[in-house]
């Protein structure tokens, strides 16, 4: 009884909130940016919505050794950044206006993609899963309740009471940050053999997901010739993933904590390679700036 009410109403009401935090950040205009400004817009959604679970089917056919660490490396890869990229975009001086509309156009496209690439995952990576069910239209109005409806909301707010939006949003995102650390040691408790041996096999392709995408989003922005604030908003867009939504998907609507293993692994790594993405960056501009005084 304890742990259904956690996985159908406590661990939802959670992700409503973080959600709700991150339409606070929005404004109608992070949407219709992308119509604007398309080249670099279309190259990081491109990255997120195409490479990004094309490669994670790749790296999960390839490197996992279980279906269902296969199966949580797609719903990692299915679903969209979320509000750390664009608190790490922030500081690393990236493009935050673009980093903010990847996240919110990829946030509206996930609650179509996340069960169609989840369903397609289970059929492909069937063993030991064949009796699973995928609720497809279930888990896409879930999505629908517990993602676009707060973000909506989170909006709505913002644009009604500006003041309270600012006052409201800083601490949803501590709340947020606290939850996804309490999520992932309940993983790390619950399923510590699991995730031991997770680590041991499937360590290579959590991280060559990580490294691959940001690799190539750094690429297509290069090729596009976009600029450098650009080019590190697309880099931290297709390398960082909403962790949160992989691991609350797989112990609510699917209800298997194995599911969630890869999504945890990946949260620790992700936030790794964000940091030395920071730390390259303004380093960089710092050189620059150093440079263009001497001159």
């Amino acid at each position: 009884m304890t742990g259904g009410i956690l996985s159908q109403l406590v661990l939802p009401l959670c992700l409503f909130i973080i959600m709700l935090g991150m339409g606070l950040t929005l404004s109608p205009g992070d949407f219709t940016r992308i119509f604007r400004f398309p080249r670099p817009a279309l190259a990081g959604l491109g990255g997120q919505m195409l490479l990004l679970p094309l490669v994670g089917f790749a790296l999960a056919a390839w490197l996992m050794p279980t279906p269902a660490l296969a199966i949580g490396l797609v719903l990692l890869a299915a679903c969209p950044g979320g509000v750390t990229s664009n608190m790490v975009t922030y500081m690393a001086r990236g493009d935050l206006a673009l980093s903010v509309t990847l996240t919110a156009v990829s946030s509206l496209l996930a609650v179509i993609s996340i069960p169609l690439l989840v369903g397609w995952a289970f059929l492909v990576f069937d063993g030991g899963y064949q009796s699973v069910r995928v609720p497809v239209l279930q888990m896409m109005l879930s999505l629908i309740l517990m993602t676009l409806l707060p973000i909506a909301l989170g909006m709505w707010i913002r644009a009604r009471n500006l003041r309270l939006a600012l006052w409201l949003e800083p601490k949803i995102s501590l709340f947020g940050m606290l939850f996804l650390a309490v999520l992932i040691l309940g993983v790390l408790y619950r399923q510590g053999d699991q995730v031991a041996t997770g680590l041991m096999s499937s360590g290579v392709a959590i991280i060559a997901l990580n490294l691959v995408m940001m690799a190539l989003g750094m690429v297509s922005a290069l090729l596009l010739r976009l600029d450098g604030a650009q080019a590190t908003s697309i880099t931290l867009e297709t390398g960082i993933q909403n962790s949160t939504l992989a691991m609350l998907i797989a112990t609510s609507f699917l209800q298997d904590e194995q599911l969630a293993v890869p999504a945890a692994l990946y949260s620790l790594v992700m936030y790794v390679t964000a940091t030395l993405v920071v730390v390259y960056r303004r380093r960089g501009m710092a050189i620059s700036a150093k440079v263009a005084v001497q001159d």
